[in-house]
């Protein structure tokens, strides 16, 4: 049933990285949020009302709270669909995590103020009516949910969408809370100890935990977040699969929204090559790199000195003295400048985020090493991160 959907409510629906469809795939997703979470709040408000029940009107305000988020959802996409302008020069896409954003703190305010209503629940208890009304709109509600939770996860995986996947995971929550609350009338008719309020405070810390959740998913595109495994080892492979790239370091990635990524990246080629050919060789993988993954790539170009046996030789005794501190320190942009009293070492080490050692100290230790190889070796050591997958061969 969704494939149908798809193809027939999203026009051109294969074409996932074509941004217009992407939004057509965000918009629809919203506009069905909306329609099936309003009719669900409506339903539970009327049922927990009519029979006195906290847990099921606290249930119906997260249903509520779900069709604002497919609102905000909504709203979001249309407005990332802007083109660039001179204040907002890398698109406006980033604006589907803002109104991720906005639904998170809606989300956390109605969990807290539906736990203080089953706090007060507990301490004062009102009976509360199973009827068969009330039960029939819970089973309906889970088999919906159940169906929301597919769907959203069908369209975010289409287009790699952290808000639609984050729905997803909200419906199933919902399914769970439900489930607790069928749960509770079921134990409430056997035992006779009325669980409505213990249900309701429940379901609220249950809405109050998602809107966490959903805080830290959105905030994290904000601050600005590492890329992806996959997206790092397949930029460094068909980077490095070009003939006359010898190396490659300083990967940077900014995420400026789905389809709208910017990076950046230096280069290790022969000094001795042709500058205009190896010129033209950085030209063509910014050009497959955006035509292919869709990122817009600028690549600093750092020649390498390869033909110098003496330094060649000092670069394998200092790589190995390296390897001795930590094998996860890598080196790069080796370079000697040779003179009589003293000779002048510069490279640059890259050690992963996390690192055990500081950069400062490391830096100390580097240079003392350097250092002791021989008197007249000056280190002119700098220390960098960055996310080049860990198999990759030094320079």
């Amino acid at each position: 049933m969704i494939q149908f959907l798809i193809r027939h409510f999203i026009k051109n629906y294969q074409n996932t990285s074509d941004m217009k469809v992407r939004a057509s795939y965000g918009k629809f997703a919203g506009l069905v949020g909306i329609l099936t979470n309003l009719l669900l709040s409506a339903l539970k408000f009327i049922a927990g009302t009519l029979f006195h029940s906290i847990a099921v009107v606290a249930d119906a305000v997260n249903n509520l709270s779900d069709s604002a988020s497919s609102i905000v959802t909504l709203v979001g996409f249309k407005l990332a669909e802007k083109p660039a302008d001179e204040e907002h020069p890398f698109g406006h896409e980033r604006i589907e995590y803002i109104s991720g954003m906005i639904v998170s703190f809606v989300i956390l305010a109605l969990g807290f103020q539906l736990g203080q209503e089953s706090v007060l629940k507990i301490i004062s208890p009102e009976p509360a009516e199973i009827s068969f009304l009330t039960v029939a709109v819970l089973v309906i509600s889970i088999l919906i949910k159940l169906w929301q939770c597919l769907f959203y996860r069908s369209m975010g995986e289409a287009i790699s969408s952290e808000a639609l996947l984050a729905n997803s995971v909200d419906s199933r929550n919902d399914v769970i809370s439900t489930s607790a609350i069928l749960l509770g009338m079921a134990l409430t008719a056997l035992t006779g100890f009325n669980l409505d309020g213990y249900m309701g405070l429940v379901v609220a810390i249950m809405v109050f935990l998602t809107g966490i959740h959903l805080i830290r998913d959105t905030s994290n595109p904000l601050l600005g977040v590492a890329p992806s495994k996959e997206m790092v080892d397949e930029i460094y492979h068909r980077i490095m699969a070009y003939p006359g790239v010898l190396g490659m370091h300083d990967l940077t990635v900014h995420n400026y929204g789905a389809g709208n990524i910017f990076a950046s990246v230096h280069c290790e080629v022969d000094a001795r090559a042709d500058i205009m050919k190896s010129h033209d060789m950085i030209d063509n993988i910014e050009k497959d790199l955006h035509s292919e993954m869709g990122i817009q790539l600028v690549i600093h170009m750092d020649p390498i000195v390869t033909n110098d046996e003496r330094t060649n030789q000092l670069k394998e005794r200092v790589k190995d003295a390296l390897h001795l501190l930590s094998p996860e320190i890598t080196m790069h942009d080796f370079r000697v400048v040779w003179g009589t009293t003293h000779s002048n070492v510069l490279f640059d080490i890259c050690v992963p985020f996390g690192f055990s050692t500081k950069d400062d100290v490391l830096h100390d230790q580097v240079v003392k090493m350097v250092e002791g190889l021989d008197p007249k070796y000056r280190a002119v050591i700098t220390v960098d991160h960055n996310y080049i997958p860990s198999d990759a061969p030094e320079e």
